[in-house]
C-alpha cells in the first residue's frame, strides 16, 4: 500500500529550517509545500531553495494553508508557544524546534491546545532518533556494562558576543542554557532519568542572557557532571563510565557522531553511516506517527519533555535566570 505523502509547511526559517528542509527533501513520501517569514523575500528566496510552491510572508497564512498537513517550527525559543497554538487551532500537526517552549507553564499550554485540537505534536529533539545515540541508549537499557555510574557531558563553543544576534538575546531566551546546555541535560535524562538534586552556576554576559552554566545532577547511584559555554570551545563530547567498560560519544555528540567504546585496555570505535545531515530520523518517526494518527512520540512523549522543560526550569532557578 502506498504511504500517505505528509505534506510539510515551515514556520521560521534560519539555518536549523535549511538544514531541516535540506533533509526533508531525501525522506520518503514527504513534501515541502509551504515555508513562511515575516520577511516576504526571506520566504519567497528560501521557497525557491527548496522547492516548496507557496511562500507565505504571515505565519497565519500559513497555519490557514489547507494542503499543509505538518509544520515545523523553528522561530526563536521565545515564539514557540505562540506558533505551536496557532498551528494546531488549525489542525496542524506540529514538531516544534527544541527547547519546546520558554518553561513548563508555556509547554502545559501547548500540551493541552494539541488535546483539544486532536492533533499530533512533538518536540524536535534530533538526538534522540540518531543512531549512534540509540545505540548508547540501548546499552544502557541492556546493561550490557553494568551499571551507568557517571555521565560526563559538555557542549561549548566560542562566539563574539553580540546583541543583535538571536543566540546573545536574553528576551527571546539566548544565551547557553536553552540553545546548547539542553543537550547535555538531554543526555543525561535519556539515560539517568530525572536527578534527586542539582547544582548549578553561571557566568553572565552583559545583558543578563548566561554565557556559561555548570551543573551536577546526582541521582541514588551516579552523577552527571554537565556543561554548557559560548566562552569557549569544548570537546562537546559525552562519556558514560558504566562498571566494566567506557563508552564515549566523541566529538558533537549531539549531531551524527561516531562511539568509542573503552575496556580492558582496549579501544573500539564505532563509525555509524550518516548519508544525511541528521534531521530525517526524527522526520521519519514523525512522518509515521502522523499516518498512524498517533497524538503524541512514543519516543520524545509529552511527559519526558515535561521533564525536560522542568530541569531547565530549576536550573534556571538555581542560577537565577529569568526571561
Amino acid at each position: 500500500m502506498e504511504k500517505k505523502i505528509i505534506k510539510w509547511g515551515i514556520i521560521g526559517l534560519g539555518k536549523i529550517a535549511a538544514k531541516f528542509a535540506t533533509d526533508l527533501a531525501t525522506v520518503e513520501n514527504a513534501e515541502l509545500v509551504a515555508v513562511a517569514s515575516r520577511s516576504e523575500g526571506k520566504a519567497t528566496d528560501f521557497a525557491k531553495k527548496f522547492g516548496a510552491k507557496n511562500a507565505y510572508k504571515s505565519y497565519e497564512a500559513l497555519a490557514k494553508d489547507a494542503e499543509v498537513d505538518a509544520v515545523y517550527i523553528a522561530t526563536p525559543h521565545s515564539f514557540h508557544k505562540e506558533h505551536a497554538i496557532l498551528c494546531l487551532e488549525n489542525k496542524k500537526a506540529v514538531l516544534c524546534e527544541k527547547p519546546f517552549a520558554m518553561n513548563l507553564q508555556e509547554v502545559e499550554e501547548m500540551i493541552a491546545v494539541a488535546k483539544e485540537n486532536n492533533v499530533l505534536l512533538m518536540e524536535a529533539l534530533w538526538t534522540y532518533f540518531l543512531p549512534h545515540f540509540t545505540y548508547v541508549l540501548d546499552l544502557v537499557k541492556t546493561k550490557k556494562y553494568g551499571e551507568l555510574k557517571k555521565l560526563e557531558a559538555d557542549f561549548g563553543f566560542y562566539n563574539t558576543y553580540d546583541t543583535d544576534r538571536r543566540l546573545f538575546k536574553k528576551e527571546v531566551g539566548g544565551g547557553s542554557l536553552l540553545d546548547i546546555g539542553i543537550y547535555p541535560i538531554f543526555a543525561a535524562l535519556s539515560t539517568l532519568g530525572t536527578p534527586v538534586t542539582i547544582e548549578a552556576d553561571a557566568i553572565f554576559f552583559k545583558n543578563g542572557a548566561d554565557a556559561e552554566c555548570n551543573m551536577l545532577f546526582n541521582y541514588k547511584n551516579a552523577t552527571a557532571h554537565l556543561k554548557s559555554t559560548l566562552l569557549e570551545n569544548t570537546p562537546t563530547e559525552a562519556v558514560f563510565t558504566f562498571d566494566t567498560a567506557i563508552v564515549k560519544i566523541n566529538t558533537q555528540f549531539h549531531a551524527p557522531s561516531s562511539v568509542t567504546i573503552l575496556k580492558n585496555d582496549t579501544e573500539e570505535t564505532i563509525n555509524f553511516d550518516y548519508k544525511t545531515i541528521g534531521y530525517s530520523f526524527e522526520t521519519e518517526h514523525f512522518n509515521t506517527l502522523l499516518r498512524e494518527n498517533k497524538k503524541q512520540s512514543n519516543v520524545m512523549s509529552f511527559d519526558f519533555s515535561r521533564s525536560l522543560i522542568s530541569i531547565l526550569d530549576t536550573v534556571r532557578e538555581s542560577i537565577n535566570l529569568t526571561y
